[in-house]
């Protein structure tokens, strides 16, 4: 299956704060004589995790904000592109997801895609597992199960943190998700510190394995979720959106060709692309014209209804391509007598993942010093009221008085502190992001405003 010189990859996935990025700085620091070009992708605004990875010689590219299991064709392959272009810098690549993604559609690319099965050997999906959180993950998050499943190696982390008996009792909860991986414990005296042969150099991605689990892993997995076809006259329709999961929502509108004979799939072919790239949002009151673009239809998101007008020139067959389900957003298109227009033809491409609308990330940013003793009682205070819900939590602590930079980082109740170095040139501020279920950010931006130094 392609070149004997194709571009080994491994894929670094485990639930959020199981110990990616400190796995991912041994890999990057140990003496294994190879050169390691990095992809990362994280859920949440600030992108901390650049900063966290070790600096080094090594290529490291980021991939945008946002869910990787919905933007893994287009913005992957176009980041693998790029780095084809400078293959002599690098022996390996590493792509590290973020851990609410499903693992499955980011080996998926390399086997669908001819160009990527040609170009790139997927080598293996390492997955990390909290030892003290696992379980709890488990009940919580389907996607945590699939991490496991999809694995090729499973490094059992934060081993110092469980009883031994616990350990083993974790190990066959995890072999009983996945007897086929390599189930790998952490030395318990440094975090993710394993064997590098262990997660680099495995021997392949067991395409069996994933079909067993997954038999629909081979089927094209599309950037949208669903696609409708309208017979429309000329004239000016009303495309009216409620709140849904996300802030806003991507959309292709464009005329059916006679080849497409009302067929879904033959449509999203010749679509699929477009949901590749940067677009520019537009805001409700906007006119939308059937192009062969996408549109980013921003939302209020303060519970009103977002209206965008839909100008047709010429009577005909149009398609409407959606980033998620139109009942996730209640959405409807009307004529000028407020009609409601019907798809002559629809379907609904299942993405394999759903996004919980319940889990979110935001984040708490300031350039004023922090007060640690006001900071400390409020950090104890959210872990007790909301810890469980909190998955995750990370960022740069700028206190008064210290001219360090603090690094603090959070899966539920626990929370390390560290120092890394003064801050020398660089701007001092607090930036923090939270990822979690449910959580009240309101009560969480105001109790931090109470930990502003008054004298910044």
């Amino acid at each position: 299956m392609g070149g004997a010189n194709r571009i080994p990859v491994t894929v670094l996935t485990g639930f959020l704060g199981s110990g990616k990025t400190t796995l991912l700085n041994r890999i990057l620091t140990e003496s294994h004589g190879q050169r390691i070009a990095v992809i990362e992708n994280e859920f949440g605004e600030i992108g901390v995790d650049q900063e966290l990875v070790i600096n080094a010689e090594e290529e490291i590219f980021e991939m945008n904000n946002g869910c990787i299991c919905c933007t893994v064709r287009g913005d992957l392959i176009r980041i693998l592109g790029n780095l084809i272009t400078r293959r002599d810098k690098f022996d390996r690549i590493v792509l590290e997801t973020t851990g609410l993604a499903n693992p499955g559609p980011v080996a998926q690319t390399f086997f669908v895609d001819e160009g990527m099965r040609e170009e790139f050997a997927l080598d293996g999906i390492v997955t990390m597992v909290d030892a003290r959180h696992f379980v709890q993950q488990l009940e919580d998050s389907e996607e945590t199960r699939t991490q496991v499943a999809f694995a090729d190696v499973i490094v059992l982390n934060k081993t110092d943190l469980v009883s031994s008996a616990d350990l083993d009792a974790l190990e066959r909860r995890v072999r009983a998700i996945n007897a086929l991986a390599r189930i790998v414990r952490a030395d318990p005296a440094r975090r993710a510190s394993v064997p590098m042969s262990t997660v680099l150099g495995i021997g392949g991605f067991d395409l069996a394995r994933a079909l067993e689990y997954k038999p629909t892993f081979l089927e094209p997995e599309y950037p949208f979720e669903w696609a409708g076809a309208y017979e429309l006259a000329a004239g000016d329709y009303t495309l009216s959106l409620q709140d849904g999961p996300d802030p806003s929502m991507k959309m292709v509108v464009c005329e059916a060709l006679g080849s497409d004979d009302l067929d879904p799939i033959k449509a999203a072919e010749r679509v699929f692309a477009l949901f590749s790239g940067p677009v520019e949002p537009d805001f409700t009151g906007a006119v939308i014209e059937p192009q062969c673009r996408s549109r980013l239809l921003d939302l209020p998101g303060d519970g009103t209804e977002a209206r965008f007008t839909v100008r047709i020139a010429t009577r005909g067959m149009y398609w409407l391509f959606t980033q998620h389900l139109p009942t996730e957003f209640a959405l409807t298109l009307k004529d000028d007598r407020d009609a409601e227009m019907a798809p002559r033809a629809q379907k609904n491409f299942d993405p394999g993942h759903s996004h919980d609308g319940r889990v979110g990330s935001f984040s708490l940013e300031t350039d004023r010093a922090i007060d640690p003793e006001r900071f400390q009682a409020w950090l104890t205070s959210t872990l007790q009221t909301q810890g469980t819900r909190l998955y995750r939590m990370k960022g740069f602590l700028n206190f008064r008085g210290v001219n360090e930079r603090i690094v603090i980082q959070g899966v539920h109740m626990v929370v390390d502190t560290s120092g890394l170095g003064p801050w020398g040139d660089r701007p001092r501020k607090t930036q923090l992001v939270f990822i979690g279920r449910e959580l009240d950010e309101q009560i969480l931006r105001q109790g931090f405003d109470a930990c502003l130094d008054e004298a910044a």
